[in-house]
Protein backbone atom coordinates (compact mmCIF):
# COMPACT_ATOMS: atom_id res chain seq x y z
CA UNK A 1 0.00 0.00 0.00
CA UNK A 2 1.07 3.76 -0.68
CA UNK A 3 2.89 5.45 2.22
CA UNK A 4 0.06 8.36 1.69
CA UNK A 5 -2.35 5.77 2.19
CA UNK A 6 -3.88 5.53 5.65
CA UNK A 7 -6.45 2.49 4.86
CA UNK A 8 -8.86 1.26 2.15
CA UNK A 9 -12.41 0.14 2.84
CA UNK A 10 -14.51 -1.96 0.24
CA UNK A 11 -15.19 1.80 -2.40
CA UNK A 12 -13.01 4.27 -1.00
CA UNK A 13 -9.46 4.91 -0.48
CA UNK A 14 -8.26 7.42 2.60
CA UNK A 15 -5.25 9.02 1.65
CA UNK A 16 -2.80 11.85 2.97
CA UNK A 17 -3.92 14.71 0.65
CA UNK A 18 -2.27 16.25 -2.17
CA UNK A 19 -1.71 19.55 -3.89
CA UNK A 20 -4.82 18.28 -6.21
CA UNK A 21 -7.12 18.03 -3.51
CA UNK A 22 -7.10 22.10 -3.09
CA UNK A 23 -9.55 22.91 -6.04
CA UNK A 24 -11.98 20.20 -5.37
CA UNK A 25 -11.99 20.88 -1.68
CA UNK A 26 -12.35 24.45 -1.99
CA UNK A 27 -15.59 23.75 -4.40
CA UNK A 28 -16.67 21.22 -1.29
CA UNK A 29 -16.49 24.43 0.79
CA UNK A 30 -17.95 26.91 -0.98
CA UNK A 31 -21.22 24.57 -1.87
CA UNK A 32 -24.04 26.23 0.73
CA UNK A 33 -25.92 23.03 0.91
CA UNK A 34 -22.44 21.34 2.16
CA UNK A 35 -21.84 23.74 4.56
CA UNK A 36 -25.54 24.52 5.39
CA UNK A 37 -24.57 23.80 9.12
CA UNK A 38 -21.62 25.56 9.54
CA UNK A 39 -21.70 29.45 9.78
CA UNK A 40 -20.37 30.59 6.68
CA UNK A 41 -19.09 28.65 3.59
CA UNK A 42 -15.15 29.01 3.22
CA UNK A 43 -13.27 31.25 1.10
CA UNK A 44 -10.67 29.80 -0.99
CA UNK A 45 -7.63 30.86 1.11
CA UNK A 46 -9.57 29.60 3.98
CA UNK A 47 -10.21 26.42 2.20
CA UNK A 48 -6.48 26.03 1.27
CA UNK A 49 -5.69 26.79 4.76
CA UNK A 50 -7.83 23.93 6.55
CA UNK A 51 -6.18 21.61 3.60
CA UNK A 52 -2.77 22.69 4.33
CA UNK A 53 -3.70 22.27 8.10
CA UNK A 54 -5.64 18.30 7.45
CA UNK A 55 -1.93 17.87 5.78
CA UNK A 56 0.31 18.78 8.43
CA UNK A 57 -1.36 17.30 10.82
CA UNK A 58 -1.52 13.80 8.93
CA UNK A 59 2.02 14.26 8.38
CA UNK A 60 2.88 15.14 12.21
CA UNK A 61 1.02 12.62 13.76
CA UNK A 62 0.07 10.01 11.17
CA UNK A 63 -3.65 10.58 10.95
CA UNK A 64 -6.18 12.71 11.02
CA UNK A 65 -9.07 14.35 8.44
CA UNK A 66 -7.98 12.30 5.71
CA UNK A 67 -8.76 12.65 1.96
CA UNK A 68 -11.69 10.24 1.19
CA UNK A 69 -10.96 9.08 -2.88
CA UNK A 70 -13.35 6.53 -4.60
CA UNK A 71 -11.35 3.51 -5.68
CA UNK A 72 -12.94 3.15 -8.89
CA UNK A 73 -12.55 6.59 -10.38
CA UNK A 74 -10.24 7.87 -7.99
CA UNK A 75 -12.76 10.90 -7.52
CA UNK A 76 -12.59 12.72 -5.15
CA UNK A 77 -15.30 13.13 -2.69
CA UNK A 78 -14.20 15.02 0.58
CA UNK A 79 -12.49 14.13 3.96
CA UNK A 80 -13.45 11.35 6.78
CA UNK A 81 -11.18 10.94 9.80
CA UNK A 82 -10.19 11.50 13.26
CA UNK A 83 -8.95 15.17 14.79
CA UNK A 84 -8.12 16.69 18.08
CA UNK A 85 -10.16 19.36 18.23
CA UNK A 86 -8.64 22.60 19.21
CA UNK A 87 -11.94 24.51 20.58
CA UNK A 88 -12.19 25.11 24.21
CA UNK A 89 -14.87 22.33 24.11
CA UNK A 90 -16.28 21.16 27.92
CA UNK A 91 -15.49 17.28 27.06
CA UNK A 92 -12.23 18.04 25.91
CA UNK A 93 -9.66 16.18 25.52
CA UNK A 94 -11.11 14.00 23.14
CA UNK A 95 -10.55 12.93 19.67
CA UNK A 96 -13.18 13.42 17.15
CA UNK A 97 -14.36 11.68 14.17
CA UNK A 98 -15.77 13.85 11.33
CA UNK A 99 -16.71 13.76 7.53
CA UNK A 100 -17.52 16.29 4.67
CA UNK A 101 -18.46 15.49 1.67
CA UNK A 102 -19.06 16.86 -1.67
CA UNK A 103 -22.98 16.91 -2.75
CA UNK A 104 -22.32 14.62 -5.20
CA UNK A 105 -21.16 11.92 -2.61
CA UNK A 106 -24.14 11.90 -0.39
CA UNK A 107 -26.54 9.37 -0.39
CA UNK A 108 -24.55 6.66 -0.96
CA UNK A 109 -23.28 5.30 1.94
CA UNK A 110 -19.55 6.48 1.62
CA UNK A 111 -19.78 8.47 5.04
CA UNK A 112 -20.71 6.05 6.65
CA UNK A 113 -18.15 3.29 5.35
CA UNK A 114 -15.14 5.36 5.73
CA UNK A 115 -16.16 6.39 9.12
CA UNK A 116 -16.21 2.85 9.93
CA UNK A 117 -12.58 2.57 8.55
CA UNK A 118 -11.61 5.51 10.67
CA UNK A 119 -13.43 3.98 14.09
CA UNK A 120 -10.95 0.77 13.12
CA UNK A 121 -8.10 2.89 12.89
CA UNK A 122 -8.79 4.52 16.18
CA UNK A 123 -9.41 1.85 18.13
CA UNK A 124 -7.19 -0.49 17.03
CA UNK A 125 -4.32 1.12 15.52
CA UNK A 126 -4.06 4.55 17.84
CA UNK A 127 -6.16 2.42 20.74
CA UNK A 128 -7.84 5.10 21.54
CA UNK A 129 -10.87 4.60 24.89
CA UNK A 130 -13.24 6.62 23.51
CA UNK A 131 -14.21 8.27 19.96
CA UNK A 132 -16.61 11.34 19.77
CA UNK A 133 -18.23 13.25 17.08
CA UNK A 134 -20.88 16.41 17.64
CA UNK A 135 -22.53 18.54 15.17
CA UNK A 136 -25.21 21.40 15.44
CA UNK A 137 -28.88 20.31 16.75
CA UNK A 138 -30.33 20.30 13.18
CA UNK A 139 -27.86 18.14 11.20
CA UNK A 140 -30.20 14.72 10.90
CA UNK A 141 -28.15 13.43 8.13
CA UNK A 142 -24.86 13.94 10.46
CA UNK A 143 -26.55 12.64 13.27
CA UNK A 144 -27.80 9.47 11.39
CA UNK A 145 -24.26 8.80 10.18
CA UNK A 146 -22.95 8.73 14.03
CA UNK A 147 -25.82 6.65 15.51
CA UNK A 148 -24.98 3.53 12.23
CA UNK A 149 -21.79 3.57 13.38
CA UNK A 150 -22.75 2.99 16.79
CA UNK A 151 -22.69 6.29 18.65
CA UNK A 152 -24.99 7.08 21.50
CA UNK A 153 -26.27 10.62 21.99
CA UNK A 154 -24.59 12.04 25.53
CA UNK A 155 -27.40 13.12 27.45
CA UNK A 156 -25.93 16.59 27.82
CA UNK A 157 -25.81 18.94 24.90
CA UNK A 158 -23.00 22.63 24.58
CA UNK A 159 -22.63 25.21 23.30
CA UNK A 160 -20.04 25.00 20.63
CA UNK A 161 -17.29 28.52 21.33
CA UNK A 162 -16.19 28.18 17.91
CA UNK A 163 -19.64 29.53 16.69
CA UNK A 164 -20.89 33.46 17.46
CA UNK A 165 -23.14 33.43 20.78
CA UNK A 166 -26.71 33.84 19.76
CA UNK A 167 -26.58 32.22 16.13
CA UNK A 168 -28.71 29.39 15.54
CA UNK A 169 -26.28 26.77 14.85
CA UNK A 170 -24.38 27.56 18.33
CA UNK A 171 -26.26 24.59 20.26
CA UNK A 172 -24.64 21.31 19.66
CA UNK A 173 -25.09 17.56 20.21
CA UNK A 174 -22.26 15.23 21.40
CA UNK A 175 -22.09 11.43 20.55
CA UNK A 176 -19.60 8.98 22.17
CA UNK A 177 -18.74 5.83 21.16
CA UNK A 178 -16.40 4.04 24.09
CA UNK A 179 -14.34 1.31 22.72
CA UNK A 180 -15.60 -1.34 24.95
CA UNK A 181 -19.05 -0.66 23.17
CA UNK A 182 -17.31 -0.62 19.86
CA UNK A 183 -16.18 -4.20 20.72
CA UNK A 184 -18.75 -5.50 21.66
CA UNK A 185 -20.84 -4.83 18.08
CA UNK A 186 -18.75 -6.68 16.18
CA UNK A 187 -16.96 -4.29 14.43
Amino acid sequence: MDAGIAFETERLRLRQWREADDAPFAALNADAAVMRYFPAPLTRAESDAMADRCRSLIAAEGWGFWVAERKADGAFLGFVGLHKPSAALPFAPCVEIGWRLARHAWGSGYATEAARGALAYGFGRLGLDEIVSFTTLANARSRAVMERLGMREDAVGFEHPAVPPCHPLRPHCLYRLPRAAWQASGA
